[in-house]
This record gives structure tokens, C-alpha cells and sequence, in this order.
């Protein structure tokens, strides 16, 4: 992960969208891209911007790239919040 604050990726309302997209199971580009408004190569970016904040990560099988919730980064994100309700 690098140091991409999660706060700002989930500031765009099409990264929100890809999030709750990706909350329902694994998807593809390509799938992804079929939910939204925007161009494929958007779609990329945005994904690049979820991955540098650590809330999305990506596998690769074959000439696919599957992406999906990376669950600890969101733990980092609930940690931070927390600490305003304890």
C-alpha cells in the first residue's frame, strides 16, 4: 500500500460506486466498466486511485486482472473513525 489517502479516493463519487460494485463479489474491468457512465481507460484510473489507498487489490488470471475489496484497508479507514466514538 502506498500512502494515498483513502479519504480522498472515496471522495469521488465514481470510486464509491465502484466500492459497492466490488462489495457484492470479484469483478473484472471490463464488468465495472459496464456499470457506469464513464470510459473503460476512467475506469482504470479510478481503480488505480482505490488501489494506491489500499481499499481495493487486483489478481491476475491469465490476461485478466480481477479486482476486489481489500478488507484491511478498510479496518485502517474504521480505525482512524473510531477513535471519535470511544
Amino acid at each position: 500500500m502506498t500512502n494515498a489517502d483513502p479519504f480522498m479516493a472515496i471522495a469521488d463519487p465514481n470510486r464509491r460506486h465502484l466500492l459497492e460494485d466490488l462489495r457484492r463479489g470479484e469483478k473484472t474491468v471490463n464488468e465495472l466498466a459496464g456499470q457506469l457512465p464513464i470510459s473503460r481507460p476512467a475506469v482504470s484510473q479510478h481503480l488505480k486511485a482505490l488501489l494506491d489507498s489500499g481499499l481495493v487489490d487486483v489478481r491476475s488470471e491469465g490476461t485478466r486482472r480481477i479486482y476486489f475489496i481489500n478488507r484491511p484497508g478498510f479496518d485502517r479507514m474504521n480505525m482512524w473513525l473510531d477513535q471519535f466514538w470511544s
